[in-house]
């Protein structure tokens, strides 16, 4: 019981991955479908990311969406009307997404107005602001290497025929780095007298994660190999991974959503770390913005539209709380590749998009009444 409320996601995740390969006659675990889940879904994961250290504050942010409609369009404007340099344009939208942040920000921690008010105030006017900016018609195309940041490969520089070389070489890599920090973890906990698995437990764990990397690396290398995006992923997800265990500001974090008073009382400044918090998620908001355009080849006035609720799903179905405080990165990129399985495999058995949408309500509501029901049994 302790092992699957410890892994709970990730054996939900295993368990709809080997069911959608048996209901949809293999297509499932095909090299061009699995690719199109990751293509399909970045976006979401990346602001899964931002959305983790908001809820982690036991706040909402349900601007998102229309964050990256606005941010799209200025890109489409800029790029497609004014040709202007792809990387000028990537680097002052993020800017302008930070900015966002910083407005939001300064009204939820200085002011102290809700994030669910502020945010909504939000949705609405960035979404109003995108009809404006576009004069509610699309932009397009982007250029070329824009559009490589969302459906780009890694070029295969070994040169392979039928499988991609250089991927392949990565991931057996990236397994020996993952198995080897297991290693290390493991060598720290026992040296600090800590207690930890029995060395056959660690073996199994390790094969595992070999298995795991190497077998969806292969995946990847049997069609194009490695999506430049999902590269672009793995560094937040490091990144993210880094703060929220490694640095000062990251306990700060879980410290002011876990208890706010207590929080002050010990001298954390947690105004100021609400407000670097909405930065970080309007920054994540137009990477996220900037990735859909890519990958859509166009700036609409509909991009975004209730994407806030997959993220928020996302992280809350990876086991964040939703009275702050508790939540990992690893749990909210598992809680949205679980949706993103969820509507892949749905979309390949030809379920409609209504019930896909009441199925995801579902699993948001299902997540929410696990996470209280985990309270009360810890508090009983």
């Amino acid at each position: 019981m302790d092992i699957f409320s410890r892994y709970s996601m990730v054996i939900i995740l295993i368990v709809l991955l080997i069911a959608f390969q048996v209901m949809t006659g293999g297509i499932f675990w095909r090299p061009l479908n699995v690719t199109n889940l990751v293509l399909q879904n970045s976006h979401i994961l990346i602001l899964a990311a931002g959305m983790l250290l908001v809820v982690l504050l036991g706040h909402v942010d349900l601007s998102v969406g229309s964050v990256m409609a606005f941010v799209g369009s200025i890109a489409g404007i800029m790029m497609v009307n004014n040709k202007m340099n792809p990387w000028v344009t990537i680097i002052a939208c993020l800017a302008v997404g930070a900015l966002i942040g910083a407005w939001q920000g300064f009204w939820v921690a200085h002011v102290g107005i809700p994030a669910f008010i502020v945010t909504l105030a939000g949705l609405l006017m960035f979404r109003g602001l995108t009809q404006v900016v576009l004069g509610g018609q699309s932009l397009a195309p982007f250029p070329k290497v824009f559009q490589k940041m969302a459906t780009g490969y890694l070029p295969d520089i070994a040169g392979g025929e039928h499988l991609h070389y250089l991927t392949m070489i990565i991931g057996v890599l990236l397994a020996a780095v993952l198995i080897y920090n297991q290693w290390r973890a493991r060598q720290h906990h026992k040296s600090n007298l800590f207690e930890v698995e029995s060395i056959y437990a660690f073996i199994f764990k390790a094969i595992f994660t070999g298995v795991i990397v190497i077998g969806v690396t292969y995946i990847f290398a049997a069609y194009s190999g490695y999506p430049i995006i999902l590269i672009i992923l793995a560094v937040i997800v490091a990144a993210y991974g880094f703060l929220t265990n490694k640095t000062v500001p990251g306990r700060q974090i879980y410290a002011t959503g876990g208890n706010k008073k207590a929080a002050e009382l010990s001298g954390i400044k947690t105004k100021k770390i609400t407000f670097w918090v909405f930065v970080n998620m309007g920054v994540m908001a137009a990477l996220a913005g900037l990735v859909l355009a890519a990958r859509l080849n166009a700036a609409t006035p509909q991009a975004g539209t209730s994407l806030e609720l997959d993220a928020m799903a996302a992280v809350y179905f990876g086991g964040a709380s939703t009275s702050g405080g508790i939540g990992t990165i690893l749990g909210a990129i598992v809680g949205g590749l679980v949706m993103g399985v969820l509507n892949n495999g749905m979309s390949i058995m030809g379920v409609g998009v209504d019930w896909q949408q009441a199925i995801k309500g579902l699993i948001l509501l299902l997540a929410v009444v696990l996470d209280v029901y985990n309270k009360r049994k810890k508090v009983a």
